[in-house]
């Protein structure tokens, strides 16, 4: 009869130094997320969004390249965004309704073309012109 074959042995550590290793980390961890999180909270109670002149922003940036191509007068397509960023057509999507839209609350309208669909940021008053004008159309 063959004998059955015996694992090696491991040494014998003891659980709770594994325990308070990962614990110790783990507080670690949360303290650092509460010291970003604390450092980058601002009351938003009575604040406005900064207006285009007050908005701090590398210049020369992808972000900048658009909110530059939505101001000019001819306003931009997605492709026109995408040729300047490198990004896919969902990203540039992404960030025209999560940054510019929400984050930086800049009114951003659009238009069909025949190049393609046309956004341009627009001041308040254009835009409810633009929209009253665009509804009525046929």
């Amino acid at each position: 009869m063959s004998t059955p074959k015996s694992k090696r042995p491991t040494p014998a550590r003891p659980n709770s130094s594994k325990r308070a290793g990962r614990n110790r980390r783990a507080a670690q961890m949360t303290a650092r997320k509460t010291a970003k999180l604390k450092a980058g909270t601002r009351s938003t109670v009575g604040q406005q969004h900064l207006s285009s002149t007050q908005q701090t922003g590398r210049a020369g940036s992808k972000q900048a390249r658009i909110i530059a191509m939505l101001r000019a007068p001819s306003g931009a397509t997605i492709d026109a965004m995408v040729h300047a960023t490198g990004w896919h057509q969902h990203s540039v999507r992404g960030f025209l309704a999560g940054i510019i839209r929400r984050k930086l609350g800049l009114n951003l309208v659009s238009a069909a073309a025949e190049s393609g669909r046309i956004y341009q940021i627009a001041d308040r008053a254009a835009s409810t012109v633009v929209a009253a004008n665009t509804s009525h159309a046929g």
